[in-house]
C-alpha cells in the first residue's frame, strides 16, 4: 500500500494517507521510527505492524498526559485509556511502558494513598478499601499499611471533638458508627472510647 501524503496535524501528531483513501492517525515518533515518506510502499504485514505501533504510540502519549494531571495506579490508567477508546493492546502497552520507565509505580502510589487517608483521619479499613478500589495489587498493601501512623491520636481527637455526654449511649453509638465508616476496627473504637466512657456497645 503506497503512502500518498503525510500531514502533520499538531506538534507530535501525523495523519498518514494511503492510496486506497484510508488514513492512519499516528505520532511523529512512530512515523520517524518507520522512516515513512510520501511514495513509500508498505506491504500487508508492515501495514498491520505500523497501525499497531501508531495505536500504541498515541496511547502512550495519552497515558503520559493523564498521569501528568494526577497520580494513579496501573489499573486505573489502563481503565482510563480503555474508556477513552484505546484498544486493549494499546492500553496494556502504554501501562507497561510507563511502569518500565518509572512513570507508574504502584508500590509508591499505595504508600501515598495510605498516608493521604491516614492524614485525613481514616483507619486501615478505609485505606484497604481505597487501595482495592484503585486497583492496586495486594502485594503492595502490607508495606503501605505499615507506613500509616498509629491510629490512637486520630481516634482520640475525633472522639474528643464530638463526644459531649459520655453517658449518652445514643451519642456513643453514633460516634462508634462514624468511626467504623471511616475504616477503624470495632476493637480500636472500643479501646479508644474506654478512655471516655464505659457505655460501649459490645454488639
Amino acid at each position: 500500500m503506497k503512502i500518498t501524503a503525510l500531514r502533520q496535524t499538531s506538534t507530535d501528531r501525523v495523519t498518514v494517507a494511503l492510496e486506497d483513501g484510508s488514513e492512519i492517525k499516528s505520532s511523529l515518533g512512530a512515523v520517524t521510527d518507520w522512516r515513512l515518506f510520501t511514495g513509500k510502499t508498505l506491504d500487508k504485514e508492515e501495514l498491520v505492524a505500523f497501525r499497531r505501533d501508531s495505536s500504541r504510540s498515541l496511547a502512550r502519549d495519552k497515558a503520559l498526559e493523564l498521569i501528568s494531571r494526577r497520580r494513579m495506579s496501573r489499573k486505573e490508567l489502563r481503565d482510563k485509556l480503555l474508556q477513552k477508546g484505546e484498544s486493549e493492546d494499546a492500553a496494556d502497552f502504554a501501562a507497561a511502558w510507563l511502569t518500565d520507565h518509572g512513570f507508574l509505580n504502584d508500590e509508591s502510589y499505595a504508600a501515598a494513598v495510605a498516608r493521604h487517608y491516614a492524614a485525613k483521619g481514616y483507619g486501615a479499613g478505609r485505606v484497604r478499601s481505597e487501595l482495592s478500589r484503585r486497583g492496586v495489587e495486594r502485594e503492595y498493601w502490607d508495606d503501605a499499611m505499615q507506613q500509616m501512623p498509629e491510629a490512637d491520636e486520630k481516634l482520640h481527637k475525633f472522639i474528643a471533638a464530638r463526644l459531649k455526654d459520655p453517658e449518652d449511649r445514643n451519642e456513643v453509638r453514633k460516634i462508634s458508627a462514624a468511626l467504623f465508616r471511616r475504616g477503624y476496627a470495632w476493637e480500636e473504637i472500643r479501646t479508644a472510647l474506654r478512655r471516655y466512657t464505659d457505655n460501649i456497645e459490645e454488639d
